[in-house]
């Protein structure tokens, strides 16, 4: 059973519309979890590998993809951000053109 903070945090999550990413302290924010970065993170890393939630819109606040580079779940994120239309270039996003602000 998923508890009520792992419940905002999925909706928060799914409302990333398509072609727009956010940050891990971003999103916290968003789900009114001041300081919550980590914990969406931690979060975010128990999804099943057959999530349907947008998991690869999250992002570091510089706009970095947070796995190594040379890492299955680095190429999966990079793939998925691009086949939205998402440049990512050396591993980064610019949030400044891509970054989704509700």
């Amino acid at each position: 059973m998923k508890s009520e903070v792992e419940v905002l945090i999925y909706s928060v999550l799914s409302a990333i519309p398509k072609g727009y990413v956010t940050s891990y302290g971003q999103l916290a924010s968003y789900a009114r979890l001041p300081r919550g970065a980590r914990l969406i993170g931690r979060v975010l890393s128990h999804l099943p590998d057959d999530t349907t939630l947008p998991w690869h819109r999250v992002l570091r606040a510089n706009g970095q993809i947070a796995f190594p580079p040379e890492s299955p779940a680095y190429r999966r994120q990079k793939q998925l951000l691009e086949m939205e239309g998402i440049p990512v270039a050396q591993g980064k996003v610019d949030l400044s053109v891509f970054g989704w602000h509700d």
